[in-house]
């Protein structure tokens, strides 16, 4: 069980975002306005993920959190990455860059577990897979909790399994990858918070399209501990999005599905590339977020959100651009406001 979660003064976890939207400086402003930040460990070297974490410390006294993604295990089909490539090519050709290589990759997983074990952090969340039991037991040893993504659930039973202290709850609403071990799972939140709390007692962190106080509420009343706010995050100033994709969270552009940026499915504003690529992108997790990478790059230096991975949840236009405490006090409020009303309307019945 999560000795975190029940410290927690406001119900708002920051939901980790890899790539640069999460930040120290995020991070440390939602803990210390009584939330739960988080460090997005993917990507990062080791060396940068501990530099990462210094900062945190530096900024707070508060708990806080990294998040790992675990290996993913698939082989990808080779003959169909390198036909993704070919498609590619022209486009890759007018930004006048060169397609990555199509590598596979752990994304040096045992490193930052190693770090993680050297250095302890209050929490570690893993996503993409359930962590095996042994390392699950050495991060308790040095003090750390575990907590699991789940976006199925079948997948509770496997975190509860190797003692997890918390479930991430994912649903479909949700902004960028999906965190489940499959990727395919197509859940929406509050029944799959339903059904998981079916299968286990373990505490849940609900996660997928929660952008205000009544979103809050709705989790909090279906079983979960804390909301998990990531696209709710991303234009506040400590977040570091990228100017052109502040523009498309704040916009009121549909969102969907998609394997183009990365091999793994993952929700996105809808943009020129998506409509151009989507369907013929392979299950191919890491392989095609490597080929994709410089012209992701280069898109995002010219501030050309037309090539760019927009990661965001379907409920991206209720996000404000207002500074990260100020957002955990506001919908920590607004929910609070929400319960209190729902509670006079049935004492008055």
């Amino acid at each position: 069980m999560s000795a975190v979660l029940a410290r927690l003064r406001r119900p708002v976890v920051a939901a980790p975002m890899a790539g640069g939207p999460s930040t120290p400086a995020l991070a440390a402003a939602v803990s210390n306005a009584g939330g739960l930040g988080f460090l997005a460990g993917a990507y990062l070297s080791p060396e940068r993920l501990a530099a990462d974490i210094a900062s945190v410390r530096r900024l707070t006294d508060q708990p806080f959190g990294v998040n790992l993604f675990a290996p993913v295990a698939p082989p990808a089909d080779e003959a169909a990455v390198v036909a993704y490539a070919e498609r590619l090519t022209p486009i890759a050709r007018r930004w006048g860059v060169v397609l990555g290589v199509p590598v596979g990759g752990d994304d040096r997983y045992s490193e930052k577990v190693d770090l993680l074990l050297a250095d302890p952090v209050p929490v570690v969340s893993f996503a993409f897979g359930v962590p095996t039991s042994d390392v699950v037991d050495a991060l308790h040893d040095r003090g750390s909790e575990v907590w699991v993504t789940v976006s199925h659930p079948v997948a509770a039973v496997a975190a509860d399994e190797v003692s997890a202290d918390a479930l991430v709850v994912q649903g479909m609403e949700a902004g960028a990858h999906r965190g489940g071990i499959d990727d395919t799972d197509e859940y929406a939140l509050l029944p799959l918070l339903r059904l998981v709390a079916a299968r286990t007692r373990l505490p849940m962190v609900a996660a997928g399209g929660i952008a205000d106080g009544p979103a809050l509420a709705a989790v909090l009343a279906a079983g979960a501990s804390a909301g998990a706010l990531g696209t709710a995050f991303l234009r506040s100033p400590e977040a570091g999005t990228s100017d052109a994709h502040r523009t498309a969270v704040a916009s009121s552009a549909d969102t969907r599905l998609t394997r183009g940026f990365t091999g793994r499915r993952a929700r996105g504003v809808v943009n020129e590339f998506m409509r151009s690529f989507d369907e013929a992108a392979p299950a191919a997790y890491p392989h095609v977020h490597y080929l994709t990478a410089p012209l992701r790059a280069a898109a995002r230096a010219a501030g050309d959100p037309s090539v760019l991975n927009l990661w965001a949840g379907q409920a991206h236009a209720l996000s404000r651009d207002l500074p990260a405490a100020e957002i955990v006090e506001r919908i920590a409020g607004e929910a609070a406001e929400t319960i209190e009303a729902l509670s006079r309307r049935f004492l008055l019945r």
